[in-house]
C-alpha cells in the first residue's frame, strides 16, 4: 500500500510539474479513494489530470497487474460534501456516526447530491436512558417515571442538534412511558407534563422535518406513535392540577377541569401560532356546543395544536393532497360527544378542494368518516365532526382556486337560461296543444315533452333553493326538503326520458301494433312519477335516521358515509342513459337497413324517420350528456369533466326549447302565425302553396331521385337545409 501511494506521488508530480496536486486515499479503497485539488481553474485542472492519468496508467501497468477498467478518471465529482467526500452517481457509502453517537449513516450519490438513505445516530445519553427504563420498568413508580422524563428533557436541551436516530429514541421512550403510566394508572404532575411538552416542542421543530423524513422511511408510524403518546400522557393529568396551559413555538397544550360552565356555555378552544419567517398567524378554533355536555360531566378536557405534526403524519389516502393547516387534538377521557366544529387557518392559500379529516390510529392514516366540510373562505376552513380525536384538513394543489367560481358561474347562468327556456316551452305547448295532438304518436310524444320540461323546471328551482340554504344557520328541515324534492324531480326527468325512449322503440319495433292511448299515458305517469317517488322515499327513510341523507357542507345527497344515498340518483340515471343509448343504436340500425320483408308505407316510414332524428338530438341533450357524470365521480380532480358536465346539463332547458320545440316545423309554423298572422308569414304561406303546385315538375327534373323508394321528401320551396330540418323534426 505504501509503495503504491509512493508511486502515485512520483508519477503525478513527475508528469504534472506546473499543477500542484494532493492525493487523499479513503480507508480500504485504492481504486477511487483519492481527490485532486489544484490551483488552476476547473477546465485546466481536468485537462492536466487526463494527461497525467494516461502516463500514470502506463507506469502503473509496468509495476502492477492492473485490470483494464481499474484506472479511470471521472472528471468533476457529481457529489461532494465534508461528511461523505466525493462520489459518482449511485455510489453508496456507509459511515460511522461522529463521536458521542452510536450507529451509522448511509447515503447514496444522486443528481442533486448526497441523499441520506438511513441514519441511526443516537446520543449515548439517550441510549443510557433507554437502558434505565428497561431496568426500572418492572418496579416503576410515579417518582421514577417523573425523574426519567426530567432527565430526558435535560438531555434534549443540552444537545439541541437533532438526528433521525435521536427522534426514534425519543418517540420510543415517550411511548414506553405512556404505556407504562396508563397500565399502572399513574398521575402526571404539572412539572412532568411541562417536560413532556418541552421535549415535544424540540422534536417538532420545523428544522427537524428533514430528519423526520429519513426516520419515516424506516418507521412510517413514528409520527402517529408520538401523537398517541402525547394524548395518552395528557389524559393522566388529574383535574386538580388544572387549568393548565403550555404555549411553545411548535406546540400548544391546554387542559381544563369540566364544570357546569360547559353545560351552559359549551367549550371554546382558540390558539394561534406563527410559522417560521412569517408574521401572519395560523389560527385554530374548536367549538363544542353546550347541548353536547350531559350529566354526568367529564373530568377533564384536553386540547393540543401543532403546525408541524401534519408534516410527520403521512398522507396515504391521496398522495396529491397535503395537510394545509394546524393539527388540533381534542381529548375528553371516558366521554363521548356527537358534534364538534373546528376552524383551521390555511397555511397555503393557493391550495383548494379541502377535505376535513381525522387521524385514524388503527390504520395510521387520515380518514374523513364522520367529518364534513361546513364552510370555506379564502383564508380558513370550517369542519364539523361527530367524534373526538386529532383533526386537520387535506387540500390539493391540483385544482386552481380560480376554477371554482368559473364552474359556479357556468352552472347558475345555465340554470337561468334553462328555467327561462322551459317556461317558454310550457307556454308554447299550452297554446298549441290541440293543434299538435291529432294522432296517438304525436299525443304521447308531446305528453313526454311536457313532463320532461316540467320536471326539469321544478328540479332546477329546487336546486337553486338548495344552493342558497346556509347549512349552519337554517333549520335542517329546509335542507332536507330541498334535497328530497331535487332528488325526486331529477329522477322523474330521467324516467320520462326513459318513457320517450320506450315510445320510440315501440314505434320502431312493433310497427303494426297499436296500444290504446289511455294505456300508454297511464304507463308513462306510473313510470315517470311512481318509480321516482318510491326510490326517493326509500332513500330518505333508510338514511335519514342515521344523519346520512344529506351532506353537512351543502344541501345535496351524501356520498361520504357508508350508505352513499347519492347512488339512488346516479344508479337509475346512468342506467336510463345506457338504455336510451341502446334505443338510439336500434333506431339508427333500423333506419339504415329495414328488416327483410318489412313493408312500411311512405307516411309511416316518414313518421319513424322524423321521430328517430328528433330523439337522436334529444337523447344526447337530455340523457347521454349525463354520462359525463361518470367522469366527475371516477376522476373528480379532472376539471374538464366538471366544466363539460356543468355546461351541457345546466342548459338542458335551452336544448329542449331548440330541439324539442323550435325545430318542430308544425309548432314553428303555428308559433309564427300566432305572432304575425297578417303580414309576412301569410305571404310566405301563399308562396309555399304556389311552390307546392309545381312539385311534380320538380320531381321530373331531378332524375336520380325518381328511382323507387329513394325519393321520400316533398319540395317546400325552401333551401336544402330547410328540407333537412323539416324531415328531422316534423311530427304528425
Amino acid at each position: 500500500m505504501k509503495d503504491l501511494q509512493k508511486t502515485f506521488w512520483i508519477h503525478l508530480l513527475l508528469y504534472t510539474p506546473n499543477i500542484p496536486l494532493e492525493l487523499k486515499f479513503k480507508n480500504g479503497s485504492i481504486i477511487a479513494g483519492y481527490e485532486v485539488v489544484g490551483s488552476s481553474n476547473t477546465s485546466e485542472l481536468l485537462s492536466g489530470i487526463e494527461q497525467a492519468a494516461k502516463k500514470a496508467k502506463t507506469g502503473l501497468h509496468q509495476l502492477f497487474p492492473l485490470e483494464d477498467n481499474s484506472f479511470r478518471v471521472f472528471g468533476k465529482a457529481q457529489c461532494n460534501s465534508i461528511v461523505f467526500g466525493f462520489g459518482s452517481k449511485n455510489d453508496k457509502y456507509t459511515l460511522p456516526c461522529s463521536s458521542g453517537y452510536s450507529g451509522s449513516i448511509t447515503a447514496r450519490c444522486q443528481s442533486s447530491g448526497w441523499h441520506v438513505l438511513r441514519e441511526t445516530c443516537v446520543l449515548s445519553e439517550l441510549e443510557e436512558l433507554k437502558k434505565d427504563f428497561s431496568v426500572i420498568a418492572s418496579n416503576a413508580t410515579e417518582a421514577t417515571v417523573s425523574s426519567l422524563v426530567q432527565n430526558l428533557s435535560m438531555v434534549i436541551q443540552e444537545n439541541p442538534s437533532t438526528t433521525a436516530g435521536n427522534l426514534a429514541s425519543v418517540v420510543s421512550i415517550l411511548g414506553n412511558i405512556s404505556s407504562l403510566s396508563l397500565e399502572r394508572h399513574f398521575n402526571v404532575s404539572i412539572s412532568t407534563m411541562e417536560n413532556v411538552i418541552n421535549i415535544s416542542d424540540h422534536v417538532l421543530n420545523s428544522a427537524s422535518v428533514t430528519n423526520w423524513t429519513v426516520l419515516l422511511q424506516k418507521e412510517k408510524n413514528a409520527g402517529s406513535q408520538l401523537l398517541e403518546s402525547l394524548e395518552n400522557i395528557s389524559v393522566l393529568v388529574p383535574s386538580t392540577a388544572l387549568p393548565l396551559e403550555f404555549s411553545r413555538e411548535f406546540i400548544n397544550w391546554k387542559g381544563i377541569p369540566a364544570s357546569s360552565n360547559q353545560s351552559n356555555l359549551g367549550y371554546n378552544y382558540q390558539t394561534e401560532m406563527f410559522p417560521e419567517n412569517t408574521s401572519i398567524p395560523i389560527r385554530g378554533h374548536a367549538l363544542i356546543r353546550s347541548d353536547q355536555f350531559q350529566k354526568p360531566l367529564p373530568e377533564t378536557i384536553i386540547s393540543m395544536t401543532s403546525l408541524t405534526l401534519g408534516n410527520i403524519l403521512p398522507v396515504t389516502k391521496n398522495g396529491n393532497a397535503q395537510v394545509n393547516g394546524p393539527v388540533i387534538s381534542m381529548v375528553i377521557p371516558n366521554y363521548s360527544i356527537n358534534e364538534i366544529f373546528l376552524t383551521f387557518s390555511k397555511i397555503e392559500s393557493n391550495l383548494s378542494q379541502p377535505h376535513c379529516v381525522f387521524w385514524d390510529f388503527n390504520h395510521s392514516q387520515w380518514n374523513d368518516n364522520g367529518c364534513h366540510l361546513v364552510n370555506e373562505t379564502p383564508d380558513s376552513v370550517t369542519c364539523r365532526c361527530t367524534h373526538l380525536t386529532s383533526f386537520s384538513m387535506l387540500m390539493s394543489p391540483s385544482v386552481p382556486p380560480a376554477i371554482v367560481p368559473v364552474v359556479k358561474w357556468i352552472t347558475f347562468v345555465g340554470l337561468g337560461v334553462s328555467i327561462g327556456s322551459l317556461l317558454l316551452c310550457l307556454t308554447i305547448e299550452a297554446l298549441f296543444w290541440k293543434q299538435v295532438n291529432k294522432s296517438q304518436t304525436s299525443h304521447t310524444r308531446h305528453i313526454c315533452m311536457v313532463n320532461i320540461a316540467l320536471c326539469l323546471l321544478i328540479a332546477d328551482i329546487w336546486f337553486i333553493v338548495a344552493a342558497t340554504v346556509d347549512t349552519t344557520a337554517n333549520p335542517s328541515g329546509v335542507c332536507t326538503a330541498a334535497v328530497f324534492f331535487t332528488h325526486f324531480f331529477y329522477l322523474s326527468l330521467f324516467f320520462w326520458m326513459l318513457m320517450l325512449g320506450f315510445l320510440l322503440a315501440y314505434r320502431v319495433i312493433l310497427v303494426f301494433h297499436h296500444m290504446a292511448t289511455p294505456l300508454l299515458v297511464a304507463v308513462g305517469f306510473c313510470l315517470g312519477y311512481g318509480c321516482p317517488l318510491i326510490i326517493s322515499i326509500i332513500t330518505i327513510v333508510v338514511t335519514q335516521p342515521s344523519n346520512g341523507y344529506e351532506r353537512k357542507d351543502v344541501c345535496w345527497l351524501n356520498w361520504s358515509d357508508g350508505s352513499k344515498p347519492l347512488l339512488a340518483l346516479a344508479g337509475p340515471a346512468l342506467t336510463i342513459v345506457a338504455v336510451n343509448l341502446v334505443v338510439v343504436l336500434l333506431v339508427l340500425t333500423r333506419l339504415w337497413r329495414p328488416a327483410v320483408g318489412e313493408r312500411l308505407t311512405q307516411d309511416s316510414k316518414a313518421t319513424v324517420v322524423r321521430m328517430g332524428r328528433s330523439l337522436l338530438v334529444l337523447t344526447p341533450l337530455l340523457g347521454l350528456t349525463w354520462g359525463f357524470g361518470i367522469g366527475t365521480m371516477v376522476d373528480s380532480r379532472n376539471l374538464a369533466w366538471h366544466v363539460i358536465f356543468a355546461s351541457l346539463n345546466a342548459s338542458q332547458g335551452f336544448f329542449i326549447l331548440c330541439f324539442g320545440m323550435l325545430l318542430d316545423s308544425k309548432l314553428r309554423q303555428l308559433l309564427l302565425n300566432k305572432l304575425s298572422p297578417l303580414s309576412f308569414w301569410n305571404q310566405a304561406s301563399k308562396q309555399n302553396s304556389s311552390d307546392s303546385s309545381v312539385k311534380p315538375r320538380f320531381k321530373k327534373t331531378f332524375n336520380p331521385f325518381q328511382h323507387e323508394r329513394k325519393y321520400v321528401l316533398s319540395y317546400t320551396g325552401e333551401s336544402s337545409n330547410d328540407i333537412m330540418l323539416t324531415q328531422f323534426s316534423s311530427s304528425e
